[in-house]
Formats: structure tokens, C-alpha cells, sequence
């Protein structure tokens, strides 16, 4: 995690839970940033893309979705359809015009989602470990039959994080409800150029989901970047480099 030391504003939700966001002001089009499960908004390529950004004077905007970073909420309370409504939230109330949209794991299928509900304002899309329907197929799919049983009777599961300290929380929750926003099932279409990044050695979403991705996803332009030692991460200075000039081409740059 990157050092942030600027405070974010918040936007406040009906039921009295706040986002926290940070944005950049800039020319359109508002590039948005999408972190990963359990991730934040001050992880390494969301604060090189804030950098590129201000440098740019291009328009950009990251945030903590609900019981992220500094978001409020239990994470036990969150689901993909409330993570949702938390993105669609930020971009329809800080951004005006065209978006490029960047999804970074569990933030590459809610890009997705974002921009399947707002199809005539997405004008780019990337995904970097995009990790779509990772609830069904990676999480659920890789249980025991004996976790999958407790899962269901206790309505949770713990299981130790590859990046915290403090365990992942899975709950049943969080399976069925993902079942109502699943992408790879059904046919997906986006306005713009679409580009992927993937690492070939990483441990949490193979890369051959990207490879499924690439081959469902319609779109006028696909392409697609595999690293061969590349991690989950995708955050070295090569990693970011590549993101940046592909982002650049999408604004225009």
C-alpha cells in the first residue's frame, strides 16, 4: 500500500454510509479507477495513476468502495451489487461526459457492471487481473465440500489473506448475491477500446480467465497483455508503465 497523505472527501449514502473518494480535475475523459476485493485507493497503481493524472491535467477519480479503505461499513455487509451502487454512485454524481473505466481483480467485473449500466459514457475499458464472476468461479468453486457445508450453515468463512494480516471473510451473502450480476454468462459489449493485463504467475485469478474474457468481450478494439512473470499485483515499474502508456492512448494522449 502506498502513503496517501492527503485527506479524501466522502459522499454520503441514503442509509448514512460515506464513500471516500479522491478526485482529480481534469479534461474528459474522467478516467475511474475500480480496486480489488479488500483493496483501497491508495494501493500503488491507483496513486501512479492520480500521479499521471495531475501531470496530464487528465480528469480522474479513485475511491474506496463500501467497508473499504476509508469507506465506512462492516465488510460482512458487502456485496457485489452494493459495490455497485457505491461506483455508480461516484461516477454519476463527480463525472459529466466520457469515461475510461480501469478495474483492478474483483474492480475489473465491477467495471464491467459499471459499464454495462452506463453504456453511452464508457469509451475505454482495462482490466488488470480483471477477475468477472470471481465469486462463483474461483471462490466457490475452489471450496471443499466441508468448507462449502460450513460456508452455508454459518453463513461465513475465514480464510488467511495472501496480503493481510487479518483473514479474508467470506460469506454466503457475498456468493448469492454475486449470482445476480454475473457477466461471462450472458453477452458483453463495450462501446471503446478494451484492453487486458494479466500476469502469467498469478496466485490469485488464473490467467486464463482473461484469455476467457478476451474471447467473450465485444468490442470494436481487444487487446490484451500477458506477463510472463508477472503477479497479481502487476504493480512494478515496467507493470506501470505499460498501464500508463495504454491509458494515455485512450484519453487521447
Amino acid at each position: 500500500m502506498s502513503v496517501d497523505p492527503a485527506s479524501p472527501r466522502t459522499l454520503s449514502r441514503p442509509d448514512g454510509a460515506t464513500i471516500a473518494y479522491h478526485q482529480v480535475q481534469g479534461c474528459n475523459p474522467t478516467v475511474v479507477f475500480f480496486g480489488g476485493f479488500r483493496s483501497d485507493m491508495t494501493g500503488t497503481k491507483a496513486m501512479a495513476l492520480d500521479a499521471w493524472a495531475r501531470r496530464a491535467g487528465q480528469g480522474f477519480v479513485r475511491f474506496d468502495y463500501f467497508a473499504h479503505g476509508r469507506s465506512s461499513g462492516d465488510f460482512r455487509d458487502g456485496t457485489i451489487g452494493r459495490w455497485l451502487d457505491d461506483a455508480l454512485t461516484v461516477i454519476d454524481t463527480l463525472t459529466a461526459g466520457p469515461l475510461v473505466l480501469i478495474g483492478s481483480s474483483m474492480g475489473g467485473w465491477l467495471s464491467l457492471l459499471a459499464a454495462r449500466e452506463r453504456p453511452a459514457r464508457v469509451t475505454g475499458w482495462i482490466g488488470i487481473a480483471a477477475a468477472p464472476d470471481f465469486t462463483e468461479d474461483l471462490m466457490l468453486a475452489n471450496l471443499s465440500p466441508e468448507a462449502r457445508a460450513k460456508l452455508q450453515r454459518d453463513g461465513e468463512l475465514r480464510r488467511p489473506s495472501r496480503y493481510s494480516d487479518e483473514p479474508d471473510v467470506l460469506t454466503w451473502q457475498l456468493i448469492e448475491e454475486g449470482r445476480q450480476h454475473l457477466v461471462l454468462r450472458t453477452p458483453l459489449r463495450i462501446a471503446g477500446p478494451v484492453h487486458l493485463f494479466h500476469g502469467l504467475k498469478d496466485p490469485d485469478v488464473p490467467w486464463v480467465l482473461s484469455q476467457r474474457l478476451l474471447s467473450h468481450i465485444e468490442a470494436p478494439d481487444v487487446a490484451a497483455t500477458f506477463t510472463k512473470d508477472g503477479d497479481h499485483r502487476l504493480s512494478t515499474p515496467a507493470d506501470i508503465a505499460r498501464l500508463l502508456a495504454v491509458v494515455a492512448a485512450m484519453c487521447g494522449r
